[in-house]
């Protein structure tokens, strides 16, 4: 590679457990994702990989879906596994309302903006 780039040699496509527990370059697997120190615990990043140069923050607002994520990590954590099943029904239940719902929630802000302020 030219640039003044260094080559690399990129790991397999397959998921690396030991990587991801390390914090490790998705691509490379050997540079650290997240800083050193004190910072790199509480989640401060690197801008981009020491090795392989790859950018981690792709956008504004890239690691929203991580949110998602840590959340059902934590119900993960919490959760007995007699719930299990509570829990499946619940899941069920919101994949047939949700599309119900935003429709009808849709309907009723719209009319009740009308009534406040009708233009």
């Amino acid at each position: 590679m030219g640039g003044g780039r260094h080559v690399v040699d990129y790991a397999e496509t397959r998921v690396d457990l030991k990587a991801m527990i390390l914090g490790r370059c998705p691509r490379c697997r050997k540079g650290p994702i997240f800083s050193p120190g004190l910072l790199g615990a509480l989640g401060m990043m690197n801008e981009t990989c020491p090795v392989c140069e790859l950018r981690f923050l792709r956008e504004t607002g890239y690691f929203l879906g991580a949110m998602y994520v840590s959340y059902g990590l934590g119900v993960l954590t919490i959760l007995p596994v007699t719930l299990a099943p509570a829990l499946a029904f619940m899941v069920l239940q919101a994949l047939v309302s949700m599309p119900l719902f935003l429709r009808f929630s849709r309907v009723i802000l719209l009319y009740v903006d009308q009534v406040i302020d009708s233009r």
